[in-house]
């Protein structure tokens, strides 16, 4: 993919759920993997040209892992100048050593979440911009079915009542597919995710499952994709704000 049909994905998920106003301070949530360095690049593309002018702030939540190395994505930052916080935390000692969770990834998020919007507060961001994807929209809502009993998924706009912050979600019309393109043409820096339990979750036995279902009915993710669209699930009508009372 290049960059100008992620910009074009981008602004219109942009443009469909008002998800920029003139002024915003954007924190942008950067681990080292293909999602969020390819929003990092959108959204850098998207501020030249955008009418509504926005600022950026990259941020990264260090889990504490050994091996970890952020100088590519420091190199990245500065070459777009886009100012770069990384918020050192012992998040995977404590999920991992400490307290042995059964279900990691949950408190895992919980922690992370947390640390990126202080971080975003601290800079004095009133929205942060996660890299979820079309294909996270879609695993989304077959993971809430297995497993809570309900036809959900994250909505583009979500505005965070505790904190004052609003979270955005620009690459929700973007393929998976596109993104792994776009690394590869852009030979963006992705190291591979240290998280002991990667590859071993939920999430990826659900990515396996819509593949095959793809395989055997085609075009099921775009009919799927469409069904979270327009099922009336909080935020993911235009003209409604969603408001979270989580953290």
């Amino acid at each position: 993919m290049k960059l100008q049909r992620l910009l074009s994905l981008t602004r219109q998920a942009v443009d469909t759920y008002n998800l920029i106003e003139a002024g915003d301070q954007i924190a942008v949530g950067i681990s080292e993997g293909k999602d969020s360095l390819t929003l990092l690049y959108a959204l850098h593309g998207l501020k030249r040209f955008y009418p509504k002018q926005f600022e950026l702030n990259a941020i990264t939540v260090d889990l504490g892992y050994e091996g970890m190395d952020l100088g590519p994505v420091q190199a990245l930052c500065k070459q777009l100048s886009v100012p770069y916080t990384i918020v050192s935390t012992d998040i995977g000692k404590i999920v991992f050593q400490m307290r042995q969770e059964a279900n990691p990834c949950a408190l895992c998020a919980k922690m992370r979440k947390g640390a990126l919007n202080q971080a975003a507060l601290n800079l004095g961001c009133n929205k942060i911009a996660y890299a979820h994807h079309r294909d996270d929209v879609i695993e989304t809502a077959f993971l809430s079915l297995l497993y809570e009993g309900r036809f959900y998924s994250f909505p583009p706009y979500t505005f965070l009542d505790r904190t004052g912050l609003a979270v955005i979600r620009p690459m929700i019309y973007v393929h998976e597919a596109d993104v792994i393109g776009f690394k590869n043409k852009y030979h963006l820096p992705v190291s591979k995710n240290p998280c002991p339990v990667d590859g071993h979750t939920k999430r990826e036995y659900v990515k396996k499952m819509i593949k095959q279902i793809e395989r055997e009915n085609p075009g099921s993710k775009d009919r799927i994709f469409h069904a979270v669209v327009n099922g009336n699930i909080p935020g993911w009508m235009p003209d409604r704000e969603y408001i979270s009372k989580e953290d």
